[in-house]
């Protein structure tokens, strides 16, 4: 329960302080998107609590609109690798033989694949080209969901199909099909509610797996463009000044930390309870 906590309260901070982002905005009366030469690589001060980046930009306030990025991609992926592979997970345990094996090939192949590379290809392709999702954060966002998405339910898809054999197999789901209840029925009401546990780990930790994969991605240049703010686009901008200005790049480092350790901590906590 403390690591479940403890997880929750890491994440329920960073969701705070998403969501307060235009208040906080309102309140500094800074514009985090705007540049201002004249203020460059500024010190902590009322104005900016944090002090401001390589073009004058207030530091938190990017910090906090990166968090609403990097949370929504987190939460997209997680909600939508989760609903997909338990869909497949469920089909190849209840169908079996040839489905179950189609199934499960593909996501072995997938598994096979070079994950990072390839995501680096598929990011790095100029969807504007094709009249599809421009450069807008809103199109950035979709476009990278939709290729971590790919990858995404390979797992989830294999632990539900094996959760789900597990519970087919068990005298309670004989007993609901003697007693005259439909496939869909035994499914959704016994099965589904049954490998939750397993499948809200995976999810915790997809999570965090996303978080990871959108910082990587906007740091090479692939992902969230500027000016939006992301975690990972703000490391990437301040490598060249790691050293003489440090804390450009330990703030945006320290939010992907705690992301992260908060889905791990609620995963391990779930998995516990």
């Amino acid at each position: 329960m403390i690591r479940l906590a403890l997880g929750l309260l890491l994440l329920g901070m960073l969701g705070l302080g998403a969501l307060a982002a235009p208040w906080v905005q309102a309140w500094l009366g800074t514009d985090p998107f705007a540049p201002d030469l004249m203020a460059r690589y500024g010190p902590v001060s009322a104005a900016h609590p944090l002090g401001t980046d390589e073009l004058g930009r207030d530091l938190l306030l990017r910090l906090l609109h990166g968090a609403r990025v990097s949370l929504s991609v987190g939460l997209a992926v997680a909600v939508g690798a989760t609903g997909l592979g338990t869909a497949i997970g469920l089909l190849a345990a209840w169908r079996g033989g040839w489905v179950d094996a189609v199934l499960m090939r593909v996501a072995d192949g997938m598994l096979a694949l070079p994950a990072l590379p390839l995501l680096v290809v598929l990011a790095a392709v100029d969807t504007g080209r094709f009249g599809l999702l421009r450069g807008e954060a809103a199109s950035d966002i979709l476009r990278i969901v939709l290729i971590l998405l790919i990858f995404g339910w390979v797992g989830t898809a294999r632990l539900a199909r094996a959760a789900a054999l597990t519970q087919l197999s068990l005298d309670y789901v004989a007993a609901a099909r003697v007693s005259g209840a439909s496939e869909g029925r035994v499914l959704l009401r016994h099965v589904l509610p049954n490998i939750a546990g397993p499948i809200g780990v995976a999810a915790a930790l997809a999570v965090a797996g996303a978080i990871l994969a959108e910082s990587t991605l906007s740091f090479l240049g692939l992902g969230i463009q500027p000016p939006a703010p992301s975690w990972g686009n703000m490391l990437s901008n301040a490598q060249e000044m790691v050293f003489s200005a440090p804390m450009q790049a330990v703030w945006p480092g320290l939010c992907i930390l705690l992301a992260v350790a908060g889905c791990t901590l609620a995963a391990d906590g779930l998995r516990r309870r």
